[in-house]
């Protein structure tokens, strides 16, 4: 047996206050889905006037990121990424009844080496959901820094 860290709602708060912050600030109305490591939601936000398609896309991506423990756009990222034509996981977004998401705004969240959960933004373009994705992230390592916890800030992760 091992000990796993669970995400908490209180943490995922933590992590929608901050990308909603970001997103006010760059102007941005983005829909915010926190899932835990089986990549179902525990808190999903729609920011007032936020398209109403929000909510499942930023879920598939959370959903992507947190099950295959990686940034949603490294699926498409030139040569290797492997939902491009020719590689091993083409069509790969085909899969789970159309839930598999392979472009940005999905980010795994890595605490001291384990994936434990998702974060998936939707509404902006690709800058902007990565620029709320890791400010959700910056707060989640601000939260659990002080505890002891490593959280991986980053837009590029692959675990």
């Amino acid at each position: 047996m091992r000990t796993v860290l669970r995400l908490q709602t209180g943490e995922a708060r933590a992590m929608i206050a901050a990308a909603v912050e970001k997103s006010r600030e760059i102007g941005v109305l983005e829909t915010i889905c926190i899932a835990d490591d089986g990549g179902f939601p525990i808190l999903i936000e729609r920011m007032d006037g936020a398209r109403v398609t929000g909510p499942q896309i930023s879920w598939n991506k959370a959903f992507t990121a947190a099950t295959h423990k990686r940034s949603t756009h490294l699926f498409n990222k030139a040569p290797d990424g492997p939902a491009l034509p020719g590689n091993e996981a083409f069509g790969i977004q085909l899969s789970f009844e159309g839930k598999f998401a392979v472009f940005v705004g999905g980010f795994p969240i890595v605490v001291d080496g384990e994936v434990v959960g998702g974060v998936g933004l939707s509404g902006g373009n690709g800058e902007q959901d990565t620029a709320a994705g890791v400010a959700a992230l910056q707060a989640l390592a601000d939260l659990l820094g002080p505890q002891g916890h490593e959280v991986i800030v980053a837009a590029d992760i692959k675990k």
